[in-house]
């Protein structure tokens, strides 16, 4: 099994920290931007992609500022990928700092692949 390296993103939004963290804890909102598709039963999230889907246990959260899932399917019993929306004093913007795991090969491909992803979130807040 290889070794995932951590990896921190964080991206600017112009929104409120419940609609922001609508989109980043909940089937609906995650199925706008993040996946095609998104179920749920009590603790675990089915994230359906273009003939493929991942499971993950919602395992950490605290309403308006962070999720954090447990894929279940990845293979490293440690894999998480952490969501955390705080604010900007600079900009008064929000920000939400995303923690994933890649190995090194995939690390770049991850990023963008984050970026494309989070492209679409923020459309749906400048909409």
């Amino acid at each position: 099994m290889s070794v995932l390296k951590k990896f921190t993103m964080e991206y600017g939004f112009k929104t409120t920290p419940k609609l922001l963290y609508t989109a980043i804890s909940t089937p609906e909102g995650l199925s706008r931007w993040f996946a095609d598709m998104v179920d749920t039963m009590e603790d675990v999230f089915l994230f359906k992609w273009e003939g493929s889907e991942q499971r993950a246990r919602l395992v950490k959260f605290k309403e308006n500022e962070y999720v954090q899932f447990m894929w279940l399917d990845s293979g490293h019993d440690d894999h998480t990928m952490e969501m955390r929306i705080h604010n900007e004093p600079v900009s008064s913007e929000l920000a939400l700092t995303i923690t994933d795991y890649a190995e090194d090969a995939d690390l770049d491909f991850n990023q963008r692949l984050w970026d494309a992803q989070v492209k679409k979130l923020q459309r749906l807040f400048s909409a």
